[in-house]
């Protein structure tokens, strides 16, 4: 049984905490700094790196919020968003289906 759409959501909104939480570490900074840099409040952030906007809800975080980040942290956006299939699902999540 493969996964539905909103467990490859899940599973993309995960993939763009880590890389939102790598990508804050080798930055140097505290989750704190890089909320207020970007607008946001804290827990609104630590959210984004658990992958979720709130318990039980995969992140669904705005362009803005995204570009927000980006532009603080010096990353691309493609470097800092799971790339996608063509059909517009998480790349990795496609992956690990074929190698079943």
């Amino acid at each position: 049984m493969g996964l539905q759409p909103d467990d490859e959501w899940s599973s993309f909104a995960r993939e763009f905490g880590i890389r939102l939480h790598r990508a804050r570490i080798e930055a140097a900074l505290t989750q704190e700094e890089l909320a207020y840099a970007a607008g946001l409040t804290r827990s609104h952030y630590q959210q984004l790196e658990k992958g979720l906007s709130r318990p039980g809800v995969p992140a669904n975080p705005s362009l803005r919020t995204i570009v927000a980040l980006a532009d603080v942290l010096g990353l691309s956006l493609d470097a800092l968003v799971p790339p996608l299939d063509h059909d517009g699902r998480a790349r990795h999540t496609v992956q690990r289906r074929a190698a079943r």
